[in-house]
């Protein structure tokens, strides 16, 4: 089953994430396990952000997140954010696409 999560954050370092972000694909390129990253930014709350990260599995979002890489990139993550982040661990229970 398709596993999504949600990340939300506040930061007005965004450039500094985005550098981590940049770092972390290229460490990480044929061993992660995502499918889908996207960023987007909340265009109501100023510095708010959300990364929705879709991965083939549940598991397979766990064995990412147990990366060392990914670590690297969490600790990078509550550096830069203006508290902690929140997530949301969701199962895709439908899907569909226009």
């Amino acid at each position: 089953m398709t596993f999504i999560q949600l990340i939300e954050f506040r930061t007005s370092r965004i450039e500094e994430l985005n550098a981590a972000m940049d770092r972390w694909l290229a460490t990480t390129e044929g061993k992660r396990t995502s499918t889908l990253s996207v960023q987007a930014q909340d265009r109501d709350a100023p510095d708010t952000y959300v990364h929705i990260v879709e991965f083939p599995s549940y598991e397979a979002a766990m064995a990412n997140s147990n990366l060392p890489e990914t670590g690297e990139f969490a600790a990078t993550l509550a550096e830069v954010c203006d508290g902690p982040p929140s997530f949301r661990n969701l199962d895709v229970v439908r899907s569909t696409a226009d």
